[in-house]
Formats: C-alpha cells, sequence, structure tokens
C-alpha cells in the first residue's frame, strides 16, 4: 500500500486500539505514540471517584497528549509513517463526558491554547465494538485499576465515541466493527484490514469484516 502518513487508532477502552497501532507502527517501521494512560497518577482515583477527581486526570491527558502533538509537529517531517492510539480531537470527548459544566469551561480555555496547530492526521481508524465485549477485554487483560470501570460508563462512552464520529470529517476515516476480529493476534484478520487502509483516500468508510471460523467455514463449503 502507498505511504499512509500520519495514522491515529481510536475507539473506547478495550477495544484494542493501542495493540493494532503497536503492529501497524511494526509493519510500517514507524513512530509510536502512546497516550500513557498508566503515567497518569489521577487515573486510579478517577476510576473509584470519577466526581472526585475527573478535572485532575482530564487536565493531566490533555497537557500530555499536546506535548505528544507538539513533540511531533517540531520533528522530522520526512518520518515515512507514523502511528497513534488516540486523536487529539477526542480529548473533548471524555471532557465533555466527565467534567460539570464550570470545569468544562475551564478546560475550554486551556484546550484551545494548547491545541493550535496540532497536526491533522491523514487516516483514522475508528474501532468500534459492543459494551459486553469491552468488558471481557478489559477483565482479560487484568489492569487492576480498570477494574471499577462499570458497564454504565462503557456505555456512554460508547454512545460518545459514536456521536463524535458521526460528525468527524477532518481525515479520512474507516470505522471498523472489531467485536469479532483479532487483527493483533490472527495475521489473517490483520491482512483483511491493510487490504481495507489501502483503500481509504478520502471520505468515511465502513469495515464490517466476518469472523475467521466464519470465514473458514464460509469458504470450505465453496472449495467442497
Amino acid at each position: 500500500m502507498e505511504n499512509p502518513g500520519f495514522i491515529v487508532v481510536e475507539g473506547p477502552i478495550g477495544v484494542g486500539k493501542t495493540s493494532l497501532a503497536r503492529r501497524l507502527a511494526e509493519t510500517f517501521g514507524s513512530e509510536l505514540l502512546l497516550e500513557g494512560a498508566a503515567d497518569n497518577p489521577f487515573l486510579e482515583r478517577f476510576y473509584r471517584n470519577p466526581r472526585a477527581a475527573a478535572m485532575q486526570t482530564q487536565l493531566f491527558f490533555l497537557l500530555q497528549r499536546a506535548q505528544q502533538m507538539q513533540e511531533l509537529r517540531q520533528g522530522d517531517m520526512f518520518e515515512p509513517v507514523r502511528v497513534a492510539d488516540f486523536l487529539m480531537d477526542k480529548d473533548q470527548l471524555f471532557a465533555r463526558l466527565t467534567l460539570d459544566n464550570e470545569e468544562f469551561k475551564l478546560y475550554e480555555q486551556v484546550y484551545s491554547h494548547l491545541t493550535i496547530d496540532v497536526p491533522r492526521p491523514d487516516l483514522v481508524i475508528y474501532l468500534q465494538a459492543p459494551v459486553d465485549v469491552l468488558v471481557k477485554r478489559i477483565g482479560k487483560r487484568g489492569i487492576g485499576y480498570e477494574r471499577a470501570i462499570d458497564a454504565a460508563y462503557l456505555k456512554s462512552l460508547c454512545e460518545a465515541y459514536t456521536r463524535f464520529f458521526h460528525y468527524y470529517d477532518e481525515a479520512p476515516l474507516l470505522i471498523v466493527n472489531a467485536a469479532d476480529i483479532n487483527p493483533v493476534d490472527s495475521d489473517s484478520d490483520y491482512q483483511a484490514l491493510l487490504e481495507q487502509l489501502a483503500l481509504v483516500k478520502s471520505g468515511r468508510h465502513f469495515f464490517n469484516p466476518m469472523p475467521e471460523a466464519l470465514r473458514l467455514a464460509v469458504s470450505g463449503e465453496q472449495g467442497g
């Protein structure tokens, strides 16, 4: 496929965006930008008591992401490919979900100063999955502080992502149903995704892949 430029992988907690971003970066031999949730000292407090730690958690992430984008903008512009597991624009998505009105007004002032000339991605991959799938994946990866995440919060988060990407038009967008595929561990799933990426030049695209087991069954029937 042609040089895809700056790729961003996005989606709710547990959908697999960081793992996919790592594999894409490995494929293209590119720089990898990760949002570093484990570095946020307020995140565990937020999951235990969202109302009490929302502002600190959000501002830490905003400052962290803005610094990464600044470094990206000042870096080697001839770097062939870059891959990130976060979209700067989505920071406001979490802010609207977790902050009260007065906190959000303050947050917006800080956001507007920190996001001037933020690099725009050349391609955004938005991974979707139902809440029950996210809950299972979060439990499987066994991060202690994530045990406090409940299904109601995940549902609100998924709905916020859906609204956000319904209107998103800042870059070519590939919306992927990631409920039944594993592009990280399955080479066939990953290859199918790469083939879709090669087709995305502009606008909005949807990829609703068939689960691997079903693909094999259908292939067997056709072969027989």
